[in-house]
């Protein structure tokens, strides 16, 4: 099958035609026996399959409708579900994701769970588990989107989240992986602001969001985006990181400063070819690294599109990707089945 794809792949490109590339934003990536699944914002969450990491066939979306809570949470939400998370935990599969007006936190994270991402698996059937939680403005001086979450090594699940306000926050979930836990244990691990923000609708200028977990050997890896996502060639988005032996922080970049003082060391930011780089996952899969992120393409009207580059670390356990591989990285987006 590999060897077919690649022969098409290379008859377009000999007629001239190029292969249409996969458009996501804020891509997450699981695989379940041979297949490789990418769940990405977009209209009931958008996701595709693939065997090889590059040859993705679209699935369709994850909700048919919309989660019965949206509006309630974010009046303005227009179906467009934002920042999904994909993980596997005792036998499920859990699908957290954020609803939201943009600019607002009128927002709320909810998780959705399923036996199996094969959508012709006779087990498919996503079974919404709702809100896990909200940020109400004015009350809350934080923004209940982008969630991420991680074991740690005494079997408890933490949630990552957050969006500009006073940044990214982290809050242990129960033993359900579906609320928060009691009594609430709630960290504060990033932020770019000089002080505490006010509990204001507006978002403030601490760009700062995206939070993504990755454990490797004695440290846990917080990779967050700084930057502006979503205005074409004016996105400056770019992926940084920090690093702890503490899921709960505090996380400190190469040079020992403290992400919640605005610390972050450069994992890969925008060229000439790409902009807006972020919005980031990572993962080990095959006896690899994996960072998964979405980058606009100068030639193609800053069109988003979705990257995989293998992630390696360096001599101080430091983790880096090569810049060329934005361009080497081309992924194909199959007809849908």
């Amino acid at each position: 099958m590999k060897h077919v794809l690649s022969t098409v792949a290379l008859a377009l490109a000999a007629m001239g035609c190029s292969a249409k590339e996969v458009s996501v934003h804020d891509p997450v990536m699981a695989k379940e026996g041979d297949t490789y699944y990418v769940f990405s914002t977009g209209p009931g969450i958008t996701f595709y399959s693939s065997k090889d990491m590059k040859n993705w066939t679209p699935e369709g979306r994850v909700f048919k409708g919309q989660p019965v809570w949206a509006k309630k949470a974010a009046p303005t939400f227009d179906d467009h579900i934002w920042a999904p998370d994909i993980q596997f935990h005792d036998g499920q599969y859990y699908l957290y994701y954020s609803v939201s007006g943009f600019g607002k936190n009128t927002s709320g994270i909810g998780v959705t769970v399923n036996k199996t991402l094969n959508p012709r698996s006779p087990d498919y059937k996503w079974v919404d588990k709702g809100m896990v939680l909200q940020s109400v403005p004015v009350r809350d001086d934080w923004n209940a989107i982008d969630p991420n979450v991680i074991e740690d090594g005494k079997g408890n699940a933490w949630m990552s989240f957050g969006s500009f306000w006073s940044g990214l926050k982290l809050v242990k979930l129960n033993k359900d992986w579906t609320g928060i836990a009691e009594p609430q244990e709630w960290h504060a691990i990033a932020s770019r602001t000089s002080g505490e923000a006010a509990a204001t609708e507006k978002a403030g200028p601490g760009e700062i969001e995206a939070p993504f977990i990755f454990k490797k050997g004695d440290y846990y890896y917080l990779f967050v985006s700084f930057g502006l996502c979503c205005k074409k060639a004016d996105s400056t988005y770019h992926v940084m990181v920090g690093r702890s032996k503490e899921v709960a922080g505090p996380y400190l970049d190469k040079n020992g400063v403290d992400m919640m003082k605005g610390g972050g060391t450069l994992v890969i930011a925008g060229d000439k070819d790409w902009k807006g780089l972020g919005h980031n996952s990572a993962y080990t899969m095959d006896g690899k690294d994996y960072l998964v992120l979405h980058a606009y393409e100068t030639a193609d009207n800053y069109l988003q599109k979705l990257k995989i580059m293998e992630m390696k670390f360096d001599a101080a356990g430091w983790p880096t990707v090569d810049q060329a591989d934005l361009n080497k990285y081309r992924s194909n987006q199959l007809p849908a089945k």
